[in-house]
């Protein structure tokens, strides 16, 4: 049975206005930065008086964008890899094994999400100057120690989620696996790992996204050498003036693969989500 019209319209009305809700912020930012910057801070228009792409060749020498840029992907890379292998180990054996403490392991791994990120900040820097006074390990203002600070955020959703999808593979392909020659590990990247492929993917763009983007810690972990993009981008406002142009630009060129790798991505992404959420 059709729908009637009625709803047909209202829908197409709703879904207009909500992109439109949408895209006007993004249409905003384009725009932006493709003027001068004389158009910017004036009057705002809606259709630029003079397109320029020099916005996209200044942002690369106001501030070291490019050093940025490769802060946060080396930090974010790393980031992720750790987290995808470690909830990959931990949630395999959460899943198919039992263990004295395995309840109270995964309620605590779900509970640190309930708490606010600031929490931790003045802890971790107690203990990454600490660690470094002791033991000469420079942690604080490191790579290093930026990729472990977004473990401890990444990790525990991270375990959590794919427990719940390694759940939903059936054990009897383990058997069977163990039955045809396999060891435990064997069984794990054989095949449990190719079936769960896009919780795993889910995972790591979950991973990536929380350390591309995350400001708190990286203002206060890093330094001018170990700066990410994220805290990089205040270095358009200077005292005498801000580049608004610019920082649309640099804002557009470092969602670049945060966009295109949810892109390619995405079915992956999607099935893993609704995988780990429901089973």
């Amino acid at each position: 049975m059709a729908p009637p019209r009625s709803f047909l319209w209202s829908r197409r009305v709703f879904l207009t206005l909500l992109a439109g809700f949408v895209l006007l912020p993004v249409y905003v930012m384009i725009s932006s930065s493709l003027k001068p910057l004389s158009d910017v801070t004036g009057k705002f228009r809606w259709l630029p008086s003079e397109l320029t792409i020099r916005p996209y060749i200044d942002i690369w020498s106001t501030v070291p964008l490019a050093k940025y840029f490769m802060n946060s992907l080396i930090v974010a890379g790393a980031a992720t890899v750790c987290s995808v292998v470690i909830a990959v180990f931990a949630a395999y054996a959460v899943s198919r094994y039992d263990f004295r403490g395995k309840r109270v392991f995964t309620v605590t791994v779900l509970s640190t999400q309930m708490l606010p990120g600031i929490l931790f900040l003045l802890p971790l820097f107690l203990i990454y100057v600490n660690i470094g006074n002791a033991t000469g390990i420079a942690l604080f203002g490191s790579r290093g120690g930026l990729i472990l600070t977004y473990l401890t955020f990444s990790l525990p959703f991270s375990i959590w989620m794919l427990i719940g999808y390694f759940d939903s593979v059936p054990r009897d392909l383990d058997e069977a696996a163990l039955v045809d020659g396999c060891g435990p590990f064997g069984a794990l990247f054989r095949i449990v790992v190719p079936a769960a492929i896009p919780g795993i993917v889910a995972v790591a763009v979950y991973a990536f996204m929380t350390a591309w983007g995350e400001v708190l810690f990286a203002s206060v972990m890093t330094n001018d050498t170990t700066r990410t993009l994220a805290v990089g981008l205040q270095g358009y406002s200077t005292l005498y003036d801000v580049y608004w142009n610019q920082i649309m630009a640099a804002s557009l060129v470092v969602s670049v693969p945060v966009v295109a790798g949810f892109l390619l991505l995405q079915r992956y992404l999607v099935a893993g989500l609704t995988a780990g959420a429901v089973k």
